[in-house]
């Protein structure tokens, strides 16, 4: 089946992609091939021709890039630098062809297919929101391999393509345009009739792609030895801040361009192709892969029936105004959706109102939001004492006090001052949604919706399912959490849901390595070079000791002696050590910089063993969230390993290049992490480390998490 159309209009030539049975466009084998045939026949019968428009006919579309089945297919260097090269020999020659080249970019236009238009004399793009141009690349673990390294920067200059590439940046059509990306930008309504009107001037008249004017500092940076050497030792510093290592993406494109920069393309493109090819077969490059397609698959998910449709959410509640409540509020407004927001004072309320303009005045402070659209979503926020007007919401948002009575209060109230047609959910982070139903007289309609602090940068959402509540409000929910850009996962209604429940395990099972003697700083090492976003004790201070210690408390009285609570969490709380919101916890705050609080040691009686060693360590803290994640697949708490992999990596942070918790744990194997745990629950006459029957099964069957 054909993926191109070559359609001949005088002396224009239009070329549109149009992948058959695919709602987007990939540069795979075939597309490829196609490609490089028709740029041939066009070499071949240029009579006439002037002008070559490449576009595609795919709404909000263009080219998402190369196909990634195939990346992630290549099984050896030499295959994937075969695969560049060729990539790179079609575009050469369409680079090449004696007429004039038009991008016009009417959608998406990412990796190979951003590519393919930097190969073109000049870009066009719509107008339009769904116009994303990038090179995302390392997010895959690779490097841009079909000229995209060498292209850019000559393009719109160093500075600029460095943070494009080396953070997999998507930018806009307005800021493709302020960075000379493209050449101009028309209304999606007649825009091929205006990239037409467009290639005429062109023949007519011809034009200067005009060189955006740089600042005196950026021409020192790009134009200069000394500048050049400031500019990528900088860029080398950030992408280690940010990858810390574990990526080895970012760095290996920043030396591609530092070596080439400057110099001969073809040789700057021979070195694309040899680096492009070293990191395609590496682990970290298939794993994320993995969590790439993951992701895409949990976008759109269906927990339901297909044929259930979601209601509008149009206007929203929230009652509760404190840290959750307040950021909940900002994350809806920011989507354009009004909300009554009601606490039981007015200080509350204030507070709820400061957290909301403190996430968008950073937002405006980095450009991602105008002053008048401030103004304007912040006016949408509507606060009250009462419960007037929340009769006309179509879901209310309870994120009150983590107390099951004060939640039930509220509930019932709800039931009392809301439509009939009203989704009631809650912000419950480990409490029985059932039990809040059960205030109401509609339980169809209760269900649990967990955000994760903070709220607007935590993609993931838990949608609790009662055994009551209806697949209407089911569906309803989570089309309105990814409406506001979640990742949304359904889980049972069980004490600490899905997330919780496994972190709260690694966090205290950290406390217990505390109390045995390991300091502060190791434990919190360990897991950071594993690959976590932040120790399990920092985690604890950031969550604040006395919600964690109220979570964790929770979880041993629905769970008994296997979730026992680490006695220093209880003591730390009592003495007012409560975390980063007090600037005192497990660790002592001033400004920015944090050390540990010698406070914390004293309330530790030593204990006569030995000091756990390094390696016992991570494994405890690791393999006590595998041990939980086992339990609640066996529980059916949710009934997919893929559905916990996508759980913790969007939840906690869980590195994404070890492609999930369980997937790490396919990679160890099910009898090795059995045998560790019976092992540290024997030594230490430890419940919490005995190994769960779902994991000892798979180990008498030779099974993995995934077949």
């Amino acid at each position: 089946m054909d993926i191109l159309n070559l359609e001949i209009k005088k002396d224009i030539a239009l070329l549109s992609f149009d992948q058959p049975d695919s709602v987007v466009n990939v540069l795979g084998v075939a597309a490829m091939q196609e490609l490089s045939s028709i740029i041939d026949d066009i070499s071949k019968n240029l009579q006439g021709l002037k002008v070559l428009i490449i576009t595609s006919k795919k709404k909000g579309i263009f080219i998402a890039g190369a196909d990634i089945g195939e990346i992630e297919h290549i099984d050896s260097s030499q295959e994937a630098f075969k695969k560049a090269d060729q990539g790179k020999e079609i575009f050469k020659k369409l680079s090449e062809l004696d007429l004039i080249k038009i991008a016009a970019i009417n959608g998406a236009c990412l990796g190979g297919g951003l590519e393919l238009a930097l190969s073109c004399d000049y870009m066009v793009a719509a107008f339009s929101d769904r116009v994303k141009i990038g090179l995302p690349e390392v997010n895959l673990g690779i490097i841009p391999g079909w000229g995209g390294t060498q292209r850019l920067p000559r393009k719109i200059g160093l500075t600029r393509a460095l943070s494009m590439i080396l953070a997999g940046q998507i930018i806009s059509a307005k800021d493709a345009l302020k960075y000379g990306l493209v050449e101009r930008l028309f209304s999606e309504v007649g825009f091929f009739e205006s990239c037409l009107e467009f290639a005429n001037q062109v023949i007519e008249k011809g034009l200067k792609q005009k060189k955006k004017k740089q600042k005196l500092f950026n021409v020192f940076l790009e134009k200069t030895p000394l500048g050049q050497a400031i500019l990528f030792n900088s860029a080398k510093k950030n992408v280690l801040k940010k990858t810390r290592g574990f990526y080895p993406a970012p760095l290996e494109a920043l030396e591609v361009i530092r070596k080439s920069w400057g110099k001969d393309m073809d040789k700057g493109l021979d070195l694309e192709s040899e680096v492009f090819a070293q990191l395609a077969v590496t682990e970290v490059c298939k794993n994320l892969i993995k969590v790439f397609y993951l992701n895409e698959e949990y976008k759109k998910f269906a927990w339901v029936d297909k044929e259930i449709k979601p209601a509008e959410i149009n206007k929203c509640g929230v009652v509760g105004a404190g840290i959750m409540g307040g950021g909940i509020a900002q994350l809806l407004v920011y989507r354009d959706i009004p909300v009554r927001l009601k606490d039981i004072n007015y200080d509350a309320l204030g507070k709820a109102l400061k957290t909301a303009l403190g996430i968008f005045k950073y937002a405006l402070s980095r450009r991602k939001i105008k002053k008048h659209q401030v103004d304007y979503k912040m006016g949408l926020i509507s606060p009250t004492l009462t419960y007037q007007g929340f009769r006309n919401a179509d879901i209310v948002i309870e994120a009150v006090v983590e107390d099951l009575g004060i939640k039930q209060k509220v509930f019932k109230d709800l039931g009392d001052a809301t439509s009939a047609k009203t989704i009631l959910a809650s912000n419950t982070s480990s409490l029985s949604v059932e039990k809040m139903a059960q205030a109401t007289t509609l339980a169809q309609r209760v269900v649990g919706l967990h955000f994760f602090n903070p709220v607007h940068r935590m993609p993931l959402v838990e949608v609790i399912k009662t055994s009551q509540t209806s697949d209407e409000t089911l569906a309803t929910t989570i089309a309105f959490a990814r409406k506001l850009g979640k990742v949304v996962i359904v889980v049972k209604d069980v004490a600490g849901f899905l997330i919780n429940r496994i972190l709260l395990s690694y966090m205290n099972e950290a406390a217990f390595l505390l109390e045995q003697g390991l300091s502060i700083e190791k434990i919190d090492k360990i897991a950071k070079s594993f690959g976590m976003p932040m120790g399990p004790i920092e985690l604890t201070d950031e969550v604040g000791v006395d919600v964690g210690y109220k979570v964790a408390k929770i979880l041993e009285d629905a769970y008994g002696k296997r979730m026992e609570v680490a006695s220093i969490l209880g003591k730390v709380k009592e003495k007012g050590l409560l975390g980063k919101k007090t600037n005192k916890g497990f660790y002592v705050y001033k400004g920015k910089k944090k050390k540990p609080n010698s406070q914390i040691y004293k309330f530790i009686t030593p204990s006569s063993g030995d000091i756990p060693k390094e390696q016992e360590s991570f494994k405890r803290m690791i393999y006590v969230m595998i041990n939980e994640a086992a339990r609640c697949l066996e529980e059916g708490v949710v009934e997919k390993p893929k559905t916990i992999d996508i759980g913790m990596i969007m939840g906690t942070g869980f590195p994404p290049h070890k492609a999930g918790l369980l997937r790490y744990a396919d990679s160890i194997g099910a009898d090795k992490i059995v045998s560790d745990l019976e092992n540290f629950a024997k030594e230490l006459d430890a419940l919490r480390l005995k190994p769960c029957d779902y994991l000892v099964k798979m180990t008498k069957n030779k099974e993995n998490f995934f077949k």
